[in-house]
């Protein structure tokens, strides 16, 4: 069961790394974007993590408050989630 918690998670941060990029390439070339919303609905469903490090490797949403909060919260969030339902919540503390 846990294999199959951490396979859904480590799929949901890489699509979410995947879509902060993809938008990244698409605000350059002046695109149609990926809405803010969808984004963010990725960062807190367990996608913190990839949207935090999609930020720092794409530069993208940098400079935008939502996402400058969301992203290290929801990455938190996410690992605090993962560790708790591994039995290892207390380990980190």
């Amino acid at each position: 069961m846990m294999a199959v918690l951490w396979g859904v998670w480590l799929i949901m941060n890489l699509i979410v790394f995947a879509l902060y990029g993809v938008d990244k390439r698409r605000a350059k070339r002046g695109q149609w974007r990926i809405p803010e919303r969808t984004l963010l609905a990725g960062t807190w469903l367990l996608g913190g993590v990839g949207a935090y490090l999609a930020m720092r490797v794409f530069r993208h949403k940098t400079k935008h408050i939502a996402f400058a909060v969301s992203a290290p919260a929801g990455a938190v969030l996410s690992i605090a989630l993962m560790a708790l339902a591994s039995g290892r919540l207390l380990t980190l503390i």
